[in-house]
């Protein structure tokens, strides 16, 4: 069975280098056979490629794209933390997305994370997870992601 770097390399998957904590937090912590990762919001190359809320400013396609790309970043604070190889399941994933009054795609949005994590894991990427919509999110980011994974040691 490959490895999942050797399925990310196949899948053409880069985990980007893990994002500077914005404020007094690191990016992810292990507990027991668990990794938990802050809310890592879909900065590429350092910066935030749009802002603004779901629904109005941001659409929801390009918000699910953000969401991958937020979760990207909780796999790279993982690999850094552990390595990515020693992931053995996704627990969960908290989607949270900077929503318009009238937006209740939630769901659609996280998609992008959710989907990313059966594509890097097969079945054991399926996981529990919330959707949630919020007012407003850190540096205005339209969406922020946080995943849970169980690791073998």
């Amino acid at each position: 069975m490959a490895s999942t770097t050797q399925r990310m390399a196949e899948l053409g998957i880069v985990l980007p280098t893990v994002a500077a904590p914005v404020a007094a937090y690191i990016p992810a912590i292990r507990t027991g056979n668990q990794v938990w990762t802050s809310g890592q919001l879909p900065f590429a190359d350092g910066r935030l490629p749009a802002t603004g809320k779901v629904g109005s400013a941001i659409t929801a396609e390009d918000a699910a794209t953000y969401a991958r790309t937020a979760a990207l970043n909780a796999l790279a604070a993982i690999d850094a933390l552990v390595g990515i190889d020693k992931v053995t399941r996704v627990l969960k994933v908290v989607g949270f997305v900077a929503s318009d009054p009238d937006f209740g795609g939630q769901p659609t949005v996280i998609n992008g994370a959710s989907n990313l994590m059966v594509e890097v894991f097969g079945e054991s990427g399926a996981h529990a997870r919330s959707a949630v919509g919020v007012a407003v999110l850190p540096l205005d980011s339209p969406v922020e992601v946080e995943v849970i994974v169980e690791i073998a040691d």
